[in-house]
């Protein structure tokens, strides 16, 4: 039972919990019970061995074994009977001493989520973002659809970008000539210059090209500055096709009308999406800085080890922790408090995730990312441990939708 809640700090608190004495001598027994039907010892025949036997031999492990199941279950019971939501796990300030006929009381610290009051969240003022598709739009992703569609065509005229050659090369102090080499102007591990020596050319010309290749470019010859003898023997184009029935026939249309219609339906929809996503950022804004509250450290410190570790993933930071969390703390702090508001509005209005939108979320996540659904359960477990953050994030999804659909839209702002 929760015997006292010491407040060390808005965020952090000591429990002092009491196990009674006769609650844990009754698991004790239990404990003795169950090992004297399964312990096997010679001489005796099986549930037949003394209980002074089982106690010596198996004594202090049972007692472990009912401080293990106990000590969660009080810790549990008094986070509830004090109303906390603890948001790492606790330190037990002292050891725990189990003396049989004498209750248990243990002192342990932990990190709880901040109370939030006054909380307001309905009627924020946000923003319109109007929606617009236009017909240019609509008529550029059809484009690039016929683009996408031609074919490559051998041309006889200048090389513009985008050109498929087919050339012969030689690198001056490599006596191993290229032959038949594929490339397509202004895409490759080549540098810029290498591309603008070749526009404007034309199929059998001849040309020498000497340029430098930056370290950072995927290519053989990076970091060094070859001079490259070549020859170019051939040249496509890739043809757009006309922009009609037919092509819409080819993209699964039954016409150019209907095939317009979904590309309009498509962008309004990504339209609208990124529209409700500013509309969501500002509404965060809006709770973080007009609600105060005091942030978990722990809770700080693990969004910075997370930052830091994506950030030394991309490369973006070379410095020490200490250097990274002096320029990025704001940054962690205010993340992790707009976190804390909108899980403690998500529980008032009674959001849920149910296992469906877990699968799908899973599905989807697989699809983006041409990865098996099993892959992306072992991403999540072996970064958090379990599906938490997946199920966090779908949350946090929904309890934003609802604060969008409560907001109030400023038309003409």
């Amino acid at each position: 039972m929760l015997k006292s809640v010491e407040d060390l700090s808005a965020t952090k608190k000591r429990l002092t919990i009491e196990i009674p004495a006769d609650v844990i001598e009754a698991e004790i027994q239990k404990g003795f019970t169950e090992a004297q039907k399964l312990a096997r010892i010679p001489g005796f025949r099986p549930g037949k061995i003394p209980a002074s036997m089982i106690e010596k031999k198996y004594g202090k492990g049972i007692e472990n074994d009912v401080l293990e199941k106990l000590v969660p279950e009080y810790y549990g019971k008094a986070l509830e009977e004090a109303g906390l939501k603890p948001v790492a796990r606790p330190e037990m300030e002292s050891g725990i001493t189990l003396v049989r006929s004498v209750p248990v009381t243990m002192q342990l610290t932990v990190e709880v989520r901040p109370k939030v009051e006054p909380l307001v969240y309905e009627g924020i003022a946000v923003k319109d973002v109007p929606v617009v598709v236009t017909d240019e739009e609509v008529d550029g992703v059809m484009k690039n659809a016929a683009e996408e569609k031609g074919s490559y065509e051998p041309v006889d005229a200048p090389v513009q970008t985008g050109d498929l050659l087919t050339v012969d090369y030689a690198v001056e102090g490599d006596e191993t000539p290229a032959k038949d080499t594929l490339i397509k102007v202004g895409a490759g591990p080549y540098p810029p210059v290498f591309f603008d020596a070749l526009v404007g050319r034309r199929k059998g010309d001849i040309i020498d090209i000497e340029v430098e290749f930056p370290d950072t470019i995927p290519s053989s010859f990076a970091g060094k500055t070859p001079k490259f003898h070549l020859t170019i023997k051939e040249m496509k184009r890739k043809g757009v096709l006309p922009i009609d029935d037919e092509l819409a026939k080819d993209l699964g249309f039954e016409t150019l009308h209907a095939a317009k219609d979904k590309v309009r339906e498509n962008l309004e929809a990504e339209k609208t999406f990124d529209a409700e996503r500013k509309q969501q950022l500002e509404i965060v804004e809006k709770l973080v800085a007009s609600h105060e509250c005091q942030v978990p450290e722990g809770l700080i410190k693990a969004d910075l080890e997370r930052m830091l570790g994506e950030a030394q993933a991309r490369g973006t930071f070379e410095g020490t922790p200490e250097e990274f969390e002096q320029q990025n703390r704001d940054k962690a702090v205010k993340a992790v408090k707009a976190s804390i508001l909108l899980e403690i509005i998500g529980e008032k209005e009674n959001v849920q995730v149910s296992e469906d939108e877990m699968k799908n979320a899973i599905f989807g996540f697989a699809a983006r990312f041409n990865i098996s659904p099993e892959n992306v359960v072992k991403y999540y477990t072996s970064r958090d441990g379990s599906l938490a953050g997946l199920r966090n994030g779908i949350f946090e999804k929904k309890t934003l939708k609802l604060l969008l659909e409560k907001a109030t839209i400023e038309k003409g702002v």
